[in-house]
């Protein structure tokens, strides 16, 4: 097959095996290893600098591609006969993943090389919500396409859609093979990934609630960063003691959710609320942001910057939401887009 380059981490197993130990037992020669954000054993923490380096297992080089080096260069190309892509996605536009997996196939593009994307499940791949991504104004590392914040595609799919629409750098397209999984059916609800994907995502229930929680990263709020349950609850330090009340309930996402303490590791004690127990609807949830908003300091609760305009790809949900906008109203202005966004989708699906 020729010298290979594979785009990797923690999740790219086959059975029990990591990929590039299962391509070099079937004497492939695997010249290099691309590494995402979190590194290729995949326990760097979000946003962490990323060092090239040496596996020490194989004694390949391991390329970041996370940091100054997003994007293959040339020189790293020139031995390459074919790229392997395989990275475990979570189906949400601000996962980089989908980014990084753009910046290969722009550099296969322009080195002609070809790149082989291996297909895994998405776990919220059973639906697609939340606002399209306003690239002209707010196109970044975490979130590079006009696409919702849930897309419901594989990463594969995904791939198929980037070349296809020509998002590429001068609307080139790459030399494309997806491989397909076997029996995967799209509306698997709560398929548990055998690996964390990142080290802040460390189960099914989650990467459930990931995409409608990722947003709170633009505002003051804590979702459990260096505690035992990231993403699993929400709060802020005991500035607003007297609302935290231990042991009072909240309804979000229309279910009862506990007031609780939780400090992250070495930090302040925070007051806030457990969603371990909830039942996470299969949509992106404003119930979250909305019940955390009333209940803050509303001067401070946005960062002052744009992160958030960023995370949420519109300038609109924001406003929307300091305009005291119901949910239904807020949800009405993505319809257009969304239904948009869906007949683009249908063109590059695979599965059912």
């Amino acid at each position: 097959m020729g010298r290979l380059a594979v785009v990797a981490n923690q999740t790219s197993l086959v059975g029990n095996t990591h990929l590039v130990d299962t391509l070099l037992a079937s004497d492939a020669v695997v010249t290099k290893i691309f590494c995402p954000e979190h590194g290729f054993r995949g326990t760097a923490e979000a946003g962490a600098h990323v060092d090239n380096s040496i596996d020490s297992k194989t004694g390949i080089p391991i390329v970041s591609l996370y940091g100054k080096n997003k994007k293959p260069t040339q020189e790293q190309l020139t031995d390459i006969d074919y790229v392997i892509f395989d990275l475990q996605d979570v189906g949400c536009r601000f996962y980089t993943y989908i980014s990084t997996l753009h910046y290969v196939m722009e550099a296969c593009a322009e080195n002609n090389v070809p790149l082989i994307v291996l297909d895994r499940p998405n776990p919220n791949g059973h639906y697609v919500d939340g606002p399209v991504l306003d690239t002209s104004k707010y196109r970044s590392f975490v979130g590079m396409h006009p696409v919702p914040v849930v897309y419901g595609m594989t990463i594969g799919e995904y791939a198929q859609m980037i070349n296809g629409e020509h998002w590429l750098s001068g609307g080139e397209m790459c030399d494309l093979t997806v491989v397909p999984m076997q029996g995967y059916k799209r509306d698997s609800v709560g398929y548990e990934l055998p690996v964390p994907p990142s080290p802040n995502l460390r189960n099914a229930h989650a990467i459930a609630l990931y995409p409608s929680l990722c947003l709170f990263e633009g505002t003051n709020i804590s979702v459990g960063r260096g505690t035992d349950w990231p993403f699993e609850v929400m709060g802020v330090p005991s500035q607003n003691s007297t609302i935290w009340c231990v042991n009072s309930e909240f309804t979000v996402a229309g279910q009862k959710a506990m007031a609780r303490y939780f400090t992250p590791k070495g930090g302040t004690q925070h007051y806030g609320i457990s969603l371990r127990n909830i039942v996470v609807p299969a949509k992106f949830d404003l119930s979250y942001l909305k019940l955390m908003y009333g209940l803050s300091k509303k001067g401070t609760f946005f960062l002052n910057n744009n992160f958030f305009e960023k995370l949420a790809g519109t300038g609109d949900l924001r406003k929307q939401i300091e305009a005291g906008m119901s949910e239904e109203e807020i949800r009405a202005t993505w319809q257009p887009g969304l239904e948009a966004f869906k007949k683009t989708r249908e063109k590059y699906l695979i599965y059912d």
